[in-house]
Formats: C-alpha cells, structure tokens, sequence
C-alpha cells in the first residue's frame, strides 16, 4: 500500500492528527468558539469578557480541552515534518527550506505548549490576567498560527504542484 516509509508516516502522523483534532473538537462542543477568541484576546478586559462569557458547563469543556491538546502540539509537528519529509521526495528541496519545514512545526508546537500552560493558568488564576499577560500570550498564539498555517501553505502548494504535473 506505501512505497515508502515516508509516505506511510506521513499517512499515520496526518490520521493521529485527524483523530486528536476530532477530539479536542468533540470536548469543546460549544465552548470550541472560545478558543480563537481567548488567543486573540490581547487585553486583560477582553480576555475577562470571553471567560464571563461561558456558564458553569462550557468552562467545564474548555477546561477539559487543555489536556488531550497537550499531545496535540507534538502531533501535529509531527504531520507537518512528515508532509515535509514525503514532499522532499517528489520536488528538490533546498537545504534552507529543509531546515525551515523541520524547525517551523516544533516552534509552532513550542508557542502552543506556552498558550496551553497560561491558558490553563488563567483560567484557574483569574486575577493573574494583566495586559501584559494577554498580549504575550496572545502574540505567541497568533505566531503559532503563522508558523503552523505557512508551513501547511508550503506544503499544500508542493502537493498541488506535484500532483497536476501528473495529471
């Protein structure tokens, strides 16, 4: 079924990734919108109003959500250098793309690892949610983003590419 052992991790990396993000989902459930505007907070005051935002119930599925996503991280730094890995086979790669597609998901799981330890932190510690606080974590969610989503964008236009060459 695989050719190569790259192209079965990066079939295996990408179902965990699947699987892990279906759950975090499934945990959310309507709590799931709080999670974009938390990391985009970047005031205390704002960050205040979205956790007054949710009852008793949707704190509880936020909570929960912090545990599972902190695998999730490594899972997907793993998906994404798999994707590099297996696109490396089919389009030459230069040494210093080879290094940004390795280096960019494991800082990208890093910045969310931070997001989720004050993530966490904040929720149980309200009276520790200053701007300052706010603007960090925020500053580093939205660099998670980046570096995660641009890396899936340079992937995703290898693939294409590789794929319509063939067509």
């Amino acid at each position: 079924m695989f050719r190569t052992s790259n192209q079965r991790s990066m079939a295996v990396w990408s179902a965990a990734f699947v699987l892990s993000q279906a759950n975090i989902v499934r945990l959310l459930g309507p709590a799931a919108p709080r999670v974009l505007e938390v990391q985009t907070a970047f005031s205390a005051r704002r960050y205040r109003e979205v956790l007054a935002k949710m009852d008793d119930a949707e704190t509880t599925r936020f909570r929960s959500h912090y545990f599972p996503d902190f695998m999730h991280p490594a899972i997907y730094a793993m998906t994404l250098r798999a994707g590099a890995q297996r696109l490396g086979e089919h389009v030459p790669l230069s040494p210093a793309m080879q290094k940004a597609l390795a280096v960019a998901p494991v800082l990208s799981a890093a910045g969310d690892y931070i997001e989720n330890v004050v993530g966490l932190h904040l929720l149980d510690h309200r009276d520790h949610i200053t701007d300052g606080a706010v603007r960090v974590t925020s500053a580093v969610s939205i660099a998670k983003w980046g570096l995660a989503l641009g890396t899936l964008g340079y992937l995703s236009q290898g693939f294409v590419r590789v794929w319509a060459s063939r067509l």
